[in-house]
């Protein structure tokens, strides 16, 4: 193995939801012989455009990003997945001369890239079907009050209500007969052949960002969100439990056309979900360790990290 100084360089360009990830890195890319992979659990999906607010053709045109549109909403993709799938893209991009960069909000991915992911035993359908009907009779939040015996820090960060969560954490407890979260702590993986340079954004006034949060969120509105699920919906055969329909906004945008919420109450939830994703994010990246953080609404950010990267890369 190569010592640390000799190793090829990659970029990870971490932040919340509506933080400016994606202007950032299109303008890093303009400066630098980089190429972008994506790193949002969202943008995977294929026809779910306006709602993850995917980079447009333009900018794509300008600024190609790798694992974009992948796979259907009909399809699961995990983490598992999205490592292996990441780890080719970043060797190809390496042997062609150029530096991967890393870029998106789906702090697990980034952390399932740099430390590895555990060895979980496989999906078992029968299980799976055995707790759908548990929660079918008495809620899924009877089978999180399960989850907090068997496994309370997963419990902890997983809400009552998330079926998706609730019901892998369960499988592996079953299945391995140990938690989830002993398990995750067990993991080991071979370090990354690369030298790390990574850069978080994070906001100096939270306020400032729910706006822009809002004021996104109604611009998805008003360009056609809900005629976007409207025809998802027509298009696959979708229902509200598959992970590309629990992603934030099309929940509530489901909710809105099988008329449980009116739209002034879609803006509200949907606004307010998104808030809660940021939040999320931040307190991810204010506990990561190594990366150098800019805050994303000053003036002047695209020069300041363009600066800073240069160093970075010639180190």
């Amino acid at each position: 193995m190569p010592t640390q100084d000799r190793l090829p360089p990659a970029i990870f360009l971490m932040g919340p939801t509506a933080c400016g990830k994606t202007d950032l890195a299109v303008a890093l890319a303009a400066r630098f012989p980089l190429e972008v992979i994506s790193v949002d659990s969202a943008l995977v999906y294929r026809d779910m455009d306006i709602g993850t607010a995917k980079p447009d053709a333009a900018a794509l045109a300008a600024c190609p990003h790798h694992l974009v549109d992948v796979v259907d909403p009909t399809e699961r993709y995990s983490a598992d997945r999205f490592r292996g799938d990441a780890l080719a893209l970043m060797a190809d991009i390496v042997a062609r001369g150029r530096v991967p960069l890393l870029v998106g909000g789906t702090m697990l991915y980034f952390k399932v890239l740099k430390e590895g992911l555990a060895a979980m035993p496989k999906a078992d359908q029968e299980l799976r079907v055995e707790l759908e009907q548990q929660a079918d009779k008495g809620g899924w939040p009877l089978l999180h009050a399960e989850l907090a015996r068997l496994d309370p820090v997963s419990a902890a960060r997983i809400k009552p209500n998330d079926a998706q969560r609730i019901q892998r954490a369960l499988e592996v407890c079953r299945l391995s007969g140990r938690p989830m979260s002993d398990l995750f702590s067990d993991s080991e993986s071979a370090p990354l052949p690369y030298r790390l340079i990574e850069i978080a954004l994070l906001p100096s006034d939270r306020a400032k960002l729910h706006e822009r949060i809002n004021v996104r969120f109604r611009a998805m509105l008003a360009a056609g969100f809900v005629n976007e699920v409207r025809d998802l919906r027509a298009r696959y055969p979708l229902d509200p439990d598959l992970p590309a329909m629990r992603c934030v906004g099309y929940r509530q945008a489901w909710r809105f056309l099988d008329g449980e919420i009116d739209e002034a109450e879609l803006y509200e939830t949907g606004a307010a979900a998104t808030r809660q994703l940021a939040k999320r994010q931040m307190t991810w990246l204010r506990s990561w360790q190594g990366a150098e953080v800019f805050d994303c609404l000053q003036a002047g950010l695209i020069d300041q990290a363009s600066a800073w990267l240069a160093e970075k890369l010639v180190s």
